[in-house]
């Protein structure tokens, strides 16, 4: 049996391990011992962890989730102390981006949002499950948090428009 990887992506955010080998029983049969169906299902319990670390939630398990350092977008100043993260593919992450309302200002990255899964962005206690973002735009000051897994190896950046300061370089890997 071949999976391709989405599938086994996709089995992993469902059943929260990756898909268990659904082995040679092939040969068993052949052999002349019975196959049944519950050798085929997967036993994960609530607060059991697989080989992989991940417990029944998989990719979402609190065991693979990760704090960003805040984004602060203020006129005329850095994003963040560090000028790059370097981020883990299948990781979970939290960032929180506050806006000073000093100035009007948008944080882009096309690349770095299609790069991810993004599970939720909360602003005030709303939660968004967007499918896609392109940027993010602060009229005033205010707080979103976005929830993200990493998902595309590859080099991208958050920027502020225009800006060769208000930037931050992301590493997936």
């Amino acid at each position: 049996m071949h999976l391709t990887l989405t599938a086994i992506l996709a089995l992993t955010l469902v059943f929260g391990s990756a898909p268990l080998a659904l082995a040679d029983n092939h040969a068993e049969s052949a052999a002349g011992s019975e196959g049944n169906a519950a050798g085929h299902v997967m036993d994960i319990e609530d607060d059991d962890e697989s080989e992989t670390g991940f417990g029944a939630a998989g990719l979402l398990s609190r065991g693979n989730r990760e704090d960003l350092p805040t984004l602060t977008l203020s006129a005329g100043m850095p994003l963040a102390d560090s000028g790059e993260w370097k981020l883990k593919s299948g990781r979970y992450y939290e960032v929180e981006i506050e806006a000073d309302g000093s100035q009007e200002l948008a944080l882009v990255g096309s690349g770095f949002f299609r790069a991810i899964w993004i599970d939720e962005i909360v602003i005030e206690g709303i939660e968004i499950r967007p499918m896609a973002i392109d940027s993010l735009e602060f009229d005033e000051a205010g707080t979103a948090e976005i929830s993200f897994i990493a998902i595309k190896p590859g080099a991208y950046m958050l920027q502020v428009p225009g800006s060769s300061l208000q930037k931050i370089d992301i590493t997936i890997e």
